[in-house]
């Protein structure tokens, strides 16, 4: 499946559900934001009368000072370091379609999240729900799962990931080795359990 096949997809269910809510997972660095962007637009585009929204598991990690607390800083970004019970109920009240639920969003600027950063409406019919754990299939995370419509996953080799993250740390400033021993000590592990122990979703995509 591609981008194209999967809005076209989307446009078929929504049409058939009050709420369409997609679940793309996959391994940090395979994608997911900038696929949920684009999909995003696109739908908007296209299906003007239901418009789409994103809905980030980023907005979900613990607060730097409760990583600091609980020694977990230099994992930051790992299942543990995610508020997995607020997003999960974050999750069950965007199926309720309540009048107005507020998401928080990570700032990556300033590396917190901000509360009620984006508001999304019954109007929002299609919920783009991007993550890296939302298919683990160990708890909590686990409970994730049955709450979407649509399951999609982004599989990019181990190899090429590392690479990403290598140049992504490149690009903040740290030396070579700084760098692959910063994706080497965490984004990989991260990315690998991922790939190791995420259910199966409905579909594949490559991008």
């Amino acid at each position: 499946m591609d981008a194209q096949d999967l809005v076209a997809l989307i446009a078929a269910r929504v049409a058939t559900v009050p709420r369409l809510m997609v679940g793309i997972a996959g391994p940090p660095g395979a994608g997911k934001s900038t696929l949920a962007e684009s999909l995003c637009t696109r739908l908007n585009a296209d299906l003007a009368t239901t418009p789409a929204a994103i809905v980030p598991m980023d907005g979900f990690h613990f607060d730097d000072a409760v990583l600091e607390a609980r020694g977990h800083r230099p994992r930051k970004g790992a299942p543990h370091t995610f508020d997995v019970a607020g997003f999960h109920h974050l999750l069950t009240r965007l199926r309720g379609n309540e009048p107005e639920v507020a998401l928080p969003v990570f700032d990556r600027s300033q590396e917190l999240a901000r509360a009620g950063a984006r508001i999304v409406t019954p109007a929002q019919r299609i919920l783009l729900v991007e993550g890296n754990y939302l298919l683990l299939k160990q708890d909590p995370w686990a409970k994730l799962k049955p709450l979407f419509d649509l399951t999609v996953f982004l599989p990019v080799p181990i190899g090429e990931l590392e690479r990403r993250h290598i140049q992504r740390w490149l690009g903040y400033g740290f030396t070579p080795e700084a760098a692959e021993t910063k994706a080497r000590s965490n984004d990989i592990p991260n990315a690998e359990l991922v790939v190791r122990d995420s259910a199966p979703a409905d579909f594949n995509l490559i991008y």
